[in-house]
């Protein structure tokens, strides 16, 4: 790809790379958890909603610019990636509230492992226009 094509991508930039930041740093955290045999506790959860928080911000710059013209390359993928971005982080919560062992901080670890590759292959499905 080229950098005009990243340029011109609204899932690129900051944004992204905050949320891909802030995933692998709760994925690192809940990995130690699950490490130590210990069960996800509320500070868990509130990581998961501050990257619940950056994800929607994401998403909303995306639908910004769909609304104002702008096309992914391939919007049935990109729809996809969209979707899934939003429902992990709270997919991740539910089921790591239902699991009260070490595995529900496994769930919140192995979810936020997921989501930076889910942000990446976000980024590709639009910047395939002219490629």
């Amino acid at each position: 790809m080229t950098s005009a094509a990243a340029a011109g991508s609204p899932v690129d930039g900051i944004l992204a790379t905050v949320t891909i930041v802030l995933s692998l740093v709760l994925a690192a955290w809940s990995l130690v958890t699950a490490a130590r045999n210990r069960p996800p506790d509320r500070t868990h959860l509130l990581g998961l909603a501050v990257l619940e928080v950056a994800l929607l911000a994401l998403t909303v710059v995306a639908l910004l610019a769909l609304g104002g013209g702008d096309r992914p390359g391939e919007p049935g993928a990109f729809a996809g990636y969209l979707v899934t971005l939003v429902f992990l982080p709270p997919l991740a919560a539910v089921l790591a509230r239902m699991e009260p062992t070490r595995w529900g901080a496994a769930i919140i670890g192995v979810v936020c492992l997921v989501l930076p590759v889910v942000v990446v292959r976000l980024q590709q499905t639009w910047e395939v226009v002219g490629g």
